[in-house]
């Protein structure tokens, strides 16, 4: 995958990538986020979304999904040193974008750092085979019920 097709997205990006980040929240966080105690909080995410589309030194990159058009196959959101928001829709897991996105916002950062659900072994699992390392470092995440979430750094030899 070209890390050259991923586009600046736009204000009106806004609503499609919420749909991203919940499908693959939905999917991917059941068990951290039950569905029926903690329901998706669109509202705050899309208010997110569209503060991180206007804040100066953040990048957020897109790729159009050719399959649905008019929706995101996925996305990856940084500054100049934190991975802020990394997702694929359910529907083209395993493809290779989170590495392709992954790629293009690494090459674009200095001294890379995330924060990553603690118990989202999926996503630690990428990261670590990816090089990325756990600092040791944890904070609560930001939506109820509140889990631990880890720092990881990408060290550059």
């Amino acid at each position: 995958m070209d890390p050259d097709r991923f586009r600046q997205a736009t204000p009106e990006d806004a609503r499609a990538l919420l749909d991203v980040e919940r499908a693959a929240g939905i999917a991917a966080l059941g068990h951290i986020f039950p569905p029926g105690m903690y329901p998706f909080p669109a509202d705050e995410v899309l208010a997110t979304w569209n503060a991180a589309l206007t804040e100066p030194g953040v990048r957020v990159l897109v790729l159009d999904d050719d399959a649905d058009p008019g929706r995101l196959a996925c996305f990856v959101a940084h500054d100049s040193r934190l991975l802020r928001h990394l997702a694929v829709h359910p529907s083209r897991w395993g493809t290779g974008l989170a590495r392709a996105a992954m790629d293009a916002a690494v090459a674009q950062m200095q001294d890379p750092r995330l924060w990553c659900l603690a118990d989202n072994d999926q996503a630690i699992g990428f990261y670590e085979h990816l090089g990325w390392r756990r600092t040791g470092r944890t904070q609560a995440a930001e939506y109820p019920p509140f889990p631990d979430e880890v720092e990881m750094v990408l060290p550059r030899d």
